[in-house]
Protein backbone atom coordinates (compact mmCIF):
# COMPACT_ATOMS: atom_id res chain seq x y z
CA UNK A 1 0.00 0.00 0.00
CA UNK A 2 1.25 3.45 -0.92
CA UNK A 3 1.87 5.23 2.00
CA UNK A 4 -0.18 8.53 2.38
CA UNK A 5 1.93 11.79 3.23
CA UNK A 6 2.22 12.85 6.68
CA UNK A 7 -0.28 16.12 6.22
CA UNK A 8 -2.88 13.89 5.23
CA UNK A 9 -2.41 11.25 7.72
CA UNK A 10 -2.63 14.13 10.24
CA UNK A 11 -6.02 14.96 8.63
CA UNK A 12 -7.64 11.72 9.28
CA UNK A 13 -6.33 11.26 12.11
CA UNK A 14 -8.00 14.56 13.65
CA UNK A 15 -11.31 13.64 11.85
CA UNK A 16 -11.71 10.51 13.75
CA UNK A 17 -11.12 12.24 16.73
CA UNK A 18 -13.99 14.51 16.35
CA UNK A 19 -16.23 11.47 14.80
CA UNK A 20 -15.56 9.49 19.03
CA UNK A 21 -16.39 12.27 20.88
CA UNK A 22 -19.35 13.92 19.16
CA UNK A 23 -21.77 10.55 17.81
CA UNK A 24 -22.90 8.28 20.99
CA UNK A 25 -22.54 4.60 20.68
CA UNK A 26 -25.63 2.18 20.48
CA UNK A 27 -24.96 1.28 24.46
CA UNK A 28 -25.17 4.65 25.33
CA UNK A 29 -28.59 5.66 23.13
CA UNK A 30 -30.51 2.52 24.63
CA UNK A 31 -29.56 4.14 28.60
CA UNK A 32 -29.87 7.90 27.87
CA UNK A 33 -32.53 9.09 29.78
CA UNK A 34 -35.67 10.83 28.06
CA UNK A 35 -35.55 14.15 28.67
CA UNK A 36 -39.34 14.61 30.90
CA UNK A 37 -41.94 16.67 29.56
CA UNK A 38 -42.58 20.22 30.09
CA UNK A 39 -45.31 21.94 31.34
CA UNK A 40 -46.63 23.21 27.96
CA UNK A 41 -47.29 19.69 26.56
CA UNK A 42 -49.07 18.04 29.29
CA UNK A 43 -51.34 21.07 30.31
CA UNK A 44 -54.52 21.22 28.93
CA UNK A 45 -55.11 23.65 26.32
CA UNK A 46 -56.11 27.15 27.67
CA UNK A 47 -59.72 27.70 28.58
CA UNK A 48 -60.47 24.09 28.86
CA UNK A 49 -62.90 23.52 31.85
CA UNK A 50 -62.09 21.60 34.95
CA UNK A 51 -63.71 18.02 35.13
CA UNK A 52 -66.13 18.01 38.48
CA UNK A 53 -65.42 15.59 40.86
CA UNK A 54 -67.80 12.61 40.27
CA UNK A 55 -71.07 12.75 42.56
CA UNK A 56 -70.62 9.85 45.53
CA UNK A 57 -72.98 6.92 45.01
CA UNK A 58 -74.67 4.66 47.43
CA UNK A 59 -73.24 1.20 48.17
CA UNK A 60 -75.24 -1.60 46.46
CA UNK A 61 -77.55 -2.45 49.44
CA UNK A 62 -79.07 1.21 50.09
CA UNK A 63 -82.76 1.19 48.28
CA UNK A 64 -85.51 3.43 48.32
CA UNK A 65 -88.48 2.95 51.09
CA UNK A 66 -90.95 3.59 48.52
CA UNK A 67 -89.04 0.56 46.70
CA UNK A 68 -89.99 -1.81 49.58
CA UNK A 69 -93.01 -0.64 50.94
CA UNK A 70 -95.04 2.07 49.67
CA UNK A 71 -97.35 2.30 52.42
CA UNK A 72 -95.15 3.83 54.87
CA UNK A 73 -95.47 7.50 54.99
CA UNK A 74 -92.54 10.11 54.44
CA UNK A 75 -92.63 13.58 55.52
CA UNK A 76 -88.65 14.30 55.11
CA UNK A 77 -88.48 17.12 57.05
CA UNK A 78 -84.83 17.89 56.37
CA UNK A 79 -85.99 18.70 53.01
CA UNK A 80 -88.10 21.50 53.64
CA UNK A 81 -87.16 24.57 56.09
CA UNK A 82 -89.35 22.92 58.70
CA UNK A 83 -85.80 22.49 61.19
CA UNK A 84 -84.51 23.45 63.93
CA UNK A 85 -81.82 25.05 61.71
CA UNK A 86 -84.59 27.22 59.91
CA UNK A 87 -83.58 25.99 56.61
CA UNK A 88 -83.20 23.11 53.98
CA UNK A 89 -80.59 20.90 55.12
CA UNK A 90 -77.46 20.17 53.37
CA UNK A 91 -77.60 17.10 50.91
CA UNK A 92 -81.63 16.55 50.93
CA UNK A 93 -82.05 16.87 47.22
CA UNK A 94 -85.41 15.24 47.28
CA UNK A 95 -87.61 14.29 50.01
CA UNK A 96 -86.80 10.68 49.99
CA UNK A 97 -86.07 7.86 52.33
CA UNK A 98 -82.96 5.79 51.69
CA UNK A 99 -81.85 2.67 53.92
CA UNK A 100 -80.31 -0.01 54.06
CA UNK A 101 -81.96 -3.00 52.38
CA UNK A 102 -81.55 -4.77 55.45
CA UNK A 103 -83.74 -1.95 57.71
CA UNK A 104 -86.26 -0.76 54.70
CA UNK A 105 -87.25 -4.49 55.09
CA UNK A 106 -87.40 -5.05 58.77
CA UNK A 107 -89.51 -1.43 58.50
CA UNK A 108 -91.90 -2.97 55.93
CA UNK A 109 -92.40 -5.95 58.59
CA UNK A 110 -93.25 -3.73 61.25
CA UNK A 111 -95.54 -1.59 59.18
CA UNK A 112 -97.74 -4.55 58.40
CA UNK A 113 -98.08 -5.51 62.40
CA UNK A 114 -99.40 -1.82 62.32
CA UNK A 115 -101.19 -1.54 59.40
CA UNK A 116 -103.34 -4.35 61.21
CA UNK A 117 -104.38 -2.50 64.26
CA UNK A 118 -105.00 1.04 61.88
CA UNK A 119 -101.77 2.72 62.55
CA UNK A 120 -99.08 3.01 59.55
CA UNK A 121 -95.68 4.34 60.71
CA UNK A 122 -94.15 7.65 59.09
CA UNK A 123 -90.29 8.57 58.45
CA UNK A 124 -89.17 12.11 59.48
CA UNK A 125 -86.15 10.91 58.30
CA UNK A 126 -83.77 8.24 57.16
CA UNK A 127 -79.78 7.94 55.61
CA UNK A 128 -78.52 11.37 56.34
CA UNK A 129 -75.35 12.38 54.46
CA UNK A 130 -72.32 13.33 56.58
CA UNK A 131 -72.23 17.04 55.09
CA UNK A 132 -75.69 17.48 56.77
CA UNK A 133 -74.45 16.24 59.97
CA UNK A 134 -71.32 19.08 59.72
CA UNK A 135 -74.38 21.64 59.17
CA UNK A 136 -75.51 20.56 62.66
CA UNK A 137 -72.42 20.60 64.35
CA UNK A 138 -71.65 24.15 62.86
CA UNK A 139 -75.38 25.28 63.74
CA UNK A 140 -74.42 23.78 66.96
CA UNK A 141 -71.06 25.92 67.72
CA UNK A 142 -72.95 28.95 66.70
CA UNK A 143 -74.48 30.73 69.51
CA UNK A 144 -75.87 33.71 68.05
CA UNK A 145 -78.13 31.19 65.60
CA UNK A 146 -81.35 31.06 67.61
CA UNK A 147 -83.88 31.14 64.64
CA UNK A 148 -86.30 28.48 65.82
CA UNK A 149 -85.31 28.12 69.46
CA UNK A 150 -89.06 28.79 70.23
CA UNK A 151 -90.26 25.73 68.65
CA UNK A 152 -87.52 23.02 69.08
CA UNK A 153 -85.48 24.14 72.53
CA UNK A 154 -88.13 26.65 74.51
CA UNK A 155 -86.45 25.72 77.43
CA UNK A 156 -83.18 24.58 76.44
CA UNK A 157 -79.61 25.65 76.87
CA UNK A 158 -78.17 25.46 72.88
CA UNK A 159 -74.32 25.30 74.15
CA UNK A 160 -75.95 21.82 76.14
CA UNK A 161 -76.74 20.57 72.72
CA UNK A 162 -73.86 18.52 72.58
CA UNK A 163 -73.41 16.64 76.12
CA UNK A 164 -77.18 15.93 76.14
CA UNK A 165 -76.68 13.60 73.07
CA UNK A 166 -78.66 15.46 70.67
CA UNK A 167 -76.07 16.50 68.42
CA UNK A 168 -72.82 14.58 67.53
CA UNK A 169 -69.91 14.76 64.62
CA UNK A 170 -70.90 11.30 63.90
CA UNK A 171 -74.56 9.67 63.51
CA UNK A 172 -75.70 6.76 62.65
CA UNK A 173 -78.17 8.68 60.22
CA UNK A 174 -75.12 8.38 57.63
CA UNK A 175 -74.53 4.64 57.86
CA UNK A 176 -77.44 3.85 56.57
CA UNK A 177 -79.56 1.60 59.00
CA UNK A 178 -80.91 4.94 61.45
CA UNK A 179 -84.36 6.19 61.08
CA UNK A 180 -86.69 8.83 62.69
CA UNK A 181 -90.14 7.36 62.78
CA UNK A 182 -93.40 8.39 64.39
CA UNK A 183 -97.10 6.80 64.37
CA UNK A 184 -99.86 7.72 62.07
CA UNK A 185 -103.97 6.70 62.88
CA UNK A 186 -105.23 5.40 60.19
CA UNK A 187 -107.18 6.99 57.70
CA UNK A 188 -104.09 9.89 57.25
CA UNK A 189 -104.90 13.48 57.26
CA UNK A 190 -102.89 15.60 55.25
CA UNK A 191 -100.35 17.86 56.95
CA UNK A 192 -100.45 21.28 56.20
CA UNK A 193 -97.04 22.79 54.85
CA UNK A 194 -94.85 24.94 57.21
CA UNK A 195 -94.88 28.55 56.51
CA UNK A 196 -91.30 30.35 57.17
CA UNK A 197 -91.30 33.11 59.69
CA UNK A 198 -94.68 32.15 61.37
CA UNK A 199 -95.14 32.32 65.02
CA UNK A 200 -93.36 29.25 67.15
CA UNK A 201 -94.95 27.03 69.36
CA UNK A 202 -93.11 25.40 71.68
CA UNK A 203 -92.57 21.52 70.79
CA UNK A 204 -93.46 20.58 74.36
CA UNK A 205 -96.80 22.02 74.24
CA UNK A 206 -99.74 20.34 74.34
CA UNK A 207 -100.60 18.49 71.02
CA UNK A 208 -103.34 20.69 70.43
CA UNK A 209 -101.28 24.01 70.40
CA UNK A 210 -97.88 22.66 68.75
CA UNK A 211 -97.34 22.92 64.99
CA UNK A 212 -100.55 20.46 63.47
CA UNK A 213 -98.91 16.67 62.77
CA UNK A 214 -100.77 13.85 61.51
CA UNK A 215 -99.15 11.55 63.77
CA UNK A 216 -100.62 10.25 67.19
CA UNK A 217 -99.70 12.21 70.22
CA UNK A 218 -96.44 11.44 71.02
CA UNK A 219 -95.84 14.29 74.31
CA UNK A 220 -93.84 16.19 72.18
CA UNK A 221 -92.87 17.17 68.56
CA UNK A 222 -90.59 15.86 66.34
CA UNK A 223 -86.42 17.13 67.47
CA UNK A 224 -87.43 18.42 70.26
CA UNK A 225 -84.64 19.16 72.25
CA UNK A 226 -85.77 18.30 75.21
CA UNK A 227 -85.82 15.97 78.43
CA UNK A 228 -89.45 15.39 77.73
CA UNK A 229 -88.81 14.07 74.15
CA UNK A 230 -86.84 11.07 76.19
CA UNK A 231 -88.97 7.94 75.31
CA UNK A 232 -89.73 6.64 79.02
CA UNK A 233 -90.00 10.06 80.54
CA UNK A 234 -92.29 9.34 83.30
CA UNK A 235 -93.89 12.56 83.11
CA UNK A 236 -95.40 10.95 79.71
CA UNK A 237 -98.48 9.17 80.43
CA UNK A 238 -101.53 8.37 79.14
CA UNK A 239 -102.30 8.36 75.62
CA UNK A 240 -98.91 9.77 74.84
CA UNK A 241 -96.85 6.87 76.72
CA UNK A 242 -99.16 4.31 75.35
CA UNK A 243 -98.02 5.60 71.49
CA UNK A 244 -94.50 5.60 72.15
CA UNK A 245 -94.39 1.99 74.20
CA UNK A 246 -96.41 0.74 70.31
CA UNK A 247 -93.45 2.19 68.49
CA UNK A 248 -90.91 0.77 70.51
CA UNK A 249 -92.35 -2.58 71.29
CA UNK A 250 -93.29 -2.76 67.61
CA UNK A 251 -89.83 -1.78 66.34
CA UNK A 252 -87.60 -3.74 68.84
CA UNK A 253 -89.56 -7.02 67.65
CA UNK A 254 -88.14 -6.42 64.05
CA UNK A 255 -83.83 -5.71 65.21
CA UNK A 256 -84.35 -1.91 65.74
CA UNK A 257 -82.53 -0.40 68.94
CA UNK A 258 -84.19 3.23 70.26
CA UNK A 259 -82.29 6.05 71.13
CA UNK A 260 -83.58 6.86 74.91
CA UNK A 261 -83.54 10.35 74.79
CA UNK A 262 -85.53 10.48 71.39
CA UNK A 263 -88.69 8.55 71.28
CA UNK A 264 -88.41 8.87 67.49
CA UNK A 265 -84.58 7.68 66.89
CA UNK A 266 -84.40 3.48 65.98
CA UNK A 267 -81.17 1.84 64.74
CA UNK A 268 -81.33 -1.32 63.56
CA UNK A 269 -79.44 -3.79 65.60
CA UNK A 270 -77.63 -5.65 62.87
CA UNK A 271 -76.93 -3.07 60.94
CA UNK A 272 -74.30 -3.84 57.99
CA UNK A 273 -72.49 -1.08 57.76
CA UNK A 274 -71.80 -0.03 61.35
CA UNK A 275 -68.08 1.61 61.39
CA UNK A 276 -68.80 3.58 57.29
CA UNK A 277 -70.42 6.81 57.14
CA UNK A 278 -71.34 8.01 54.03
CA UNK A 279 -72.10 11.72 52.31
CA UNK A 280 -73.97 10.78 49.00
CA UNK A 281 -77.14 13.19 48.61
CA UNK A 282 -80.32 12.47 49.35
CA UNK A 283 -81.88 11.87 46.13
CA UNK A 284 -82.65 8.65 43.96
CA UNK A 285 -80.24 9.13 41.82
CA UNK A 286 -77.56 8.09 44.65
CA UNK A 287 -78.89 4.29 44.24
CA UNK A 288 -76.90 1.97 42.24
CA UNK A 289 -79.82 -0.52 42.76
CA UNK A 290 -83.21 -0.76 42.55
CA UNK A 291 -84.17 -3.30 45.34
Amino acid sequence: MPRRPAALRTLVTALTTVLALTTPTAATARTSPTPAPTATSTSAPAGTPTPKASTPKAPADFVALSAVDPTVRQEIRYATPHTFLGTRVDGYLRPVCLLTRPAAKALRTAQRRLLRHGYTLKVYDCYRPQRAVDQFVRWAEDPDDQTMKGEFYPWGDKSRLFADGYIARRSGHSRGSTLDVTLVRLPARPTRPYVPGEPLTPCTAPRAERFPDNSVDMGTGYDCFDLLSHTLDPRVQGAARAHRLLLKRTLEHVGFVNLAQEWWHYTLADEPHPDTYFDFPVTPTSLTSAF
